[in-house]
C-alpha cells in the first residue's frame, strides 16, 4: 500500500493546485442520474506540456493554460438525463475567456431490464469560439457500454465516440472516430485506481496518419467521499505526436435532491464499488 499512497498523494497534489479546468476529460459509465436528482460538476485541467504556437487555423496554444468546465445534469426519468456545459479558459496572452457551451441529452437502458452490459447513448451538441476550437459548431454521438467483473471490483467502460463538425475545417471529414476507454480496479472500498485512454483517430472512412492523431493515456484515481460526492483525478501523457504531452485533471461533483427511482445511478466515470459500497453518479473534449 505504500506505493499506492505515494501515487495518490502525487495526484492529489495536482488536484489541489490546479485552479481551473480543460474541457471534460472523462469516460462515461452507462447509468443516468436518478429521477429528480441534479448533479453539479467542476472539471479542471491544466496542460503542463502542450502546443506553444498558434496553429494554422488560428487556435491558441495550450501550453500552461487552465481550463475549467461547469457541468449541470438533471435526471428526468430512470432512462433519461440532460446535461449542460459552460467551458472557460484561463491563461496568458489572451487565453482567458468564455469558450462556449454544449447541451447533452442521454438515454439509457434501465438496470431493471437486467441486460448483461450497461448501455446508454449520449448526444452532445454545441458551439465554441474559433480561437479555442477551429470547429465552432459540433455534435458528438457517444454510445456507452460498461461491465463489472471479479465480484464487481474490476470495471471496464468503452465509449466509441463519433464527432462531426457543422462549421470548421473538420466539416469535410464527416464523422471522426474518437474512442474512449476506462479500466478501474477497487483497491479498497473507498479507492479505485485505473487507466483512461482518449483517442481521435480520424474520419471513419480513412484514419489519419499516426503523427496527426491525438492519443492520450491517463493514470487515474476515483475516491468515494460518500453517496453525494464524486471525485476523479489523473495525470495524462500524450502517446502520439499530435497530442499534448502532459496534462493533469480533476473532476469534483456534488449530487442534490432525493431520487424517485429504485435504479442505481453511478458516476459517469466511476463504477459502483464492491456490493456494500454506496452508489454514486458520474473525450476528451
Amino acid at each position: 500500500m505504500k506505493s499506492t499512497n505515494i501515487l495518490l498523494a502525487f495526484i492529489l497534489f495536482f488536484a489541489v493546485n490546479v485552479q481551473a479546468q480543460s474541457y471534460e476529460v472523462q469516460v462515461y459509465s452507462a447509468p443516468t442520474l436518478e429521477t429528480g436528482v441534479t448533479m453539479v460538476e467542476l472539471h479542471s485541467n491544466f496542460t503542463i506540456n502542450g502546443s506553444k504556437t498558434i496553429d494554422q487555423y488560428g487556435m491558441l496554444p495550450t501550453q500552461h493554460v487552465f481550463h475549467e468546465t461547469i457541468e449541470l445534469t438533471h435526471g428526468f426519468a430512470p432512462w433519461f438525463e440532460t446535461g449542460f456545459y459552460i467551458f472557460t479558459s484561463i491563461g496568458s496572452d489572451g487565453r482567458t475567456n468564455y469558450v462556449g457551451s454544449h447541451i447533452r441529452p442521454r438515454f439509457a437502458i434501465p438496470e431493471s431490464f437486467h441486460w448483461p452490459v450497461g448501455l446508454s447513448l449520449s448526444l452532445e451538441y454545441g458551439w465554441q469560439k474559433r480561437a479555442f476550437s477551429p470547429d465552432v459548431e459540433t455534435i458528438e454521438i457517444r454510445p456507452i457500454i460498461d461491465k463489472k467483473f471479479l465480484h464487481d471490483r474490476l470495471y471496464v467502460a468503452f465509449n466509441p465516440v463519433f464527432d462531426h463538425s457543422f462549421k470548421g475545417p473538420s466539416r469535410v471529414q464527416g464523422y471522426v472516430f474518437s474512442p474512449n476507454v476506462k479500466v478501474g480496479y477497487d483497491v479498497t472500498k473507498k479507492l479505485n485506481l485505473g487507466i483512461e485512454y482518449y483517442g481521435t483517430l480520424g474520419p471513419i472512412h480513412e484514419f489519419l496518419p499516426y503523427d496527426q492523431q491525438a492519443q492520450q493515456l491517463f493514470a487515474v484515481t476515483d475516491i468515494d467521499f460518500g453517496p453525494s460526492w464524486e471525485f476523479n483525478a489523473g495525470i495524462g501523457y500524450g502517446l502520439s505526436p499530435g497530442s499534448d504531452k502532459l496534462i493533469v485533471k480533476t473532476i469534483i461533483g456534488r449530487r442534490f435532491g432525493n431520487g424517485r427511482s429504485n435504479e442505481k445511478a453511478l458516476p459517469k466515470n466511476v463504477p459502483e464499488s464492491i456490493p456494500e459500497k454506496s452508489p454514486e453518479k458520474g473525450s476528451d473534449k
